[in-house]
């Protein structure tokens, strides 16, 4: 039996079941950090400029809190994307530096007997911030536009009556004064293989794969159907996506920083500092295509 997660399944994938151009991108890659070849930037940001431009968002971050926390604001951050795409990453860069007094992260896991039987938002509405609080949500509401889709964990009406009522549900979040980021990650497939091989081989990461993650790799179509439906109806003026091609994570994580600290009025703010997320691998829904 192999001693690597899952008998090796993905490993397995990679052999005899990926595309030919997504085998050729990772046997050819040579230890290049990018695989993908229509991704703007060949080389991945360079350490000393990531740590540098990271430190002195996070210091802007604190700022934002202890804005938020003196003012009362309520600001929740959707955290979504492709399995290994950075979710986890990102929000870990947003936290390292707040007071989990009043900032946490919200990962749910698969609903209770109970819960499934509930309305299908209500468990995220508990969930929601109070005045003051910083909450991250690693995945949300959204599985079941995507992930609920592809493995047949909702029907198709059930499907329709989430995106019949998402549209008012996160109106009435808004207008009730929180503030609403949702942020889409989006990796190539032959750089979320390569990710999916190394947490296969390194015993401190392999706890990060799931049956589900090794189980999708066989849907990626399907996958890319259902993000280009629900991002199309679920895009509104007063709750956008904003998507961040993420195959270099150091470029995501400034930019998914920035995408927040940009659109908020906090004390102290150094404009300079903050700037704006990089146009080339962040904007609209349409970005899931490049």
């Amino acid at each position: 039996m192999s001693s690597l997660p899952f008998d090796g399944a993905i490993s397995e994938f990679y052999k005899k079941s990926a595309p030919e151009s997504v085998r050729k991108a990772i046997k050819g890659s040579e230890g290049k950090p990018i695989l993908n070849s229509s991704y703007p930037y060949q080389e991945r940001m360079g350490r000393d400029e990531y740590e540098d431009t990271l430190h002195k968002l996070q210091i802007e971050l604190v700022k934002l809190q202890a804005w938020a926390h003196r003012a009362g604001e309520r600001i929740a951050i959707v955290f979504e994307g492709r399995d290994t795409a950075g979710k986890g990453g990102a929000i870990k860069r947003f936290m390292e530096h707040m007071n989990p007094r009043s900032a946490r992260v919200v990962a749910l896991s698969a609903p209770t007997s109970r819960e499934a039987k509930q309305w299908y938002f209500q468990r995220y509405i508990e969930q929601m911030p109070a005045g003051g609080e910083i909450c991250l949500f690693d995945r949300s509401w959204y599985n079941r536009g995507v992930v609920e889709k592809v493995f047949d964990f909702c029907t198709e009406q059930e499907r329709q009556a989430f995106f019949k009522q998402l549209p008012d549900f996160e109106k009435l979040i808004v207008e009730d004064g929180i503030r609403l980021f949702k942020i889409w990650l989006n990796i190539s497939q032959a750089e979320q293989l390569n990710r999916m091989l190394s947490r296969e081989h390194d015993p401190l990461k392999q706890w990060k794969l799931s049956k589900i993650d090794v189980d999708g790799l066989r849907f990626w179509e399907e996958y890319s159907e259902a993000i280009s439906e629900t991002l199309h109806l679920t895009h509104e003026i007063y709750a956008p996506w904003t998507v961040i091609r993420a195959d270099d994570k150091r470029r995501a994580r400034i930019a998914a920083i920035r995408l927040v600290l940009s659109q908020v009025d906090y004390d102290g703010k150094k404009e300079k500092v903050v700037g704006k997320p990089d146009h080339l691998i962040c904007g609209g829904p349409a970005l899931i295509h490049a």
